[in-house]
């Protein structure tokens, strides 16, 4: 499970596999000086609940991750968070769309 510490806030736990698709997203969006909101269901053995949070350039962000090797990312993934990180909602982190093989 990685996490987010954002500005002087609490951290978000994220699992790893997720931050890293997040990650990229997020870095795309505030290269571009974008701002935009990012929402999330909270994790088993967290409180209950969602939470959404304004991600601005000027607010320091790091990311941590347990996992050492980086992960393989799906691009179709990145494309659907980009997608919502583009809309008037922000991103909504949803879970990973695998391509089934096709019959």
């Amino acid at each position: 499970m990685g996490s987010i510490q954002y500005g002087s806030g609490d951290e978000i736990h994220i699992d790893d596999r997720a931050l890293a698709h997040l990650k990229v997203v997020i870095a795309t969006k505030l290269r571009r000086n974008e701002s935009f909101t990012l929402s999330w269901r909270h994790p088993d053995g967290d409180t209950a609940g969602r939470s959404t949070i304004w991600l601005h350039p000027s607010i320091p962000l790091r990311f941590t991750f347990d996992d050492v090797e980086s992960p393989q990312l799906n691009v179709k993934w990145i494309e659907g968070l980009m997608h919502s990180a583009s809309s008037s909602g922000g991103i909504h982190l949803v879970d990973e769309v695998i391509d089934s093989p096709e019959s």
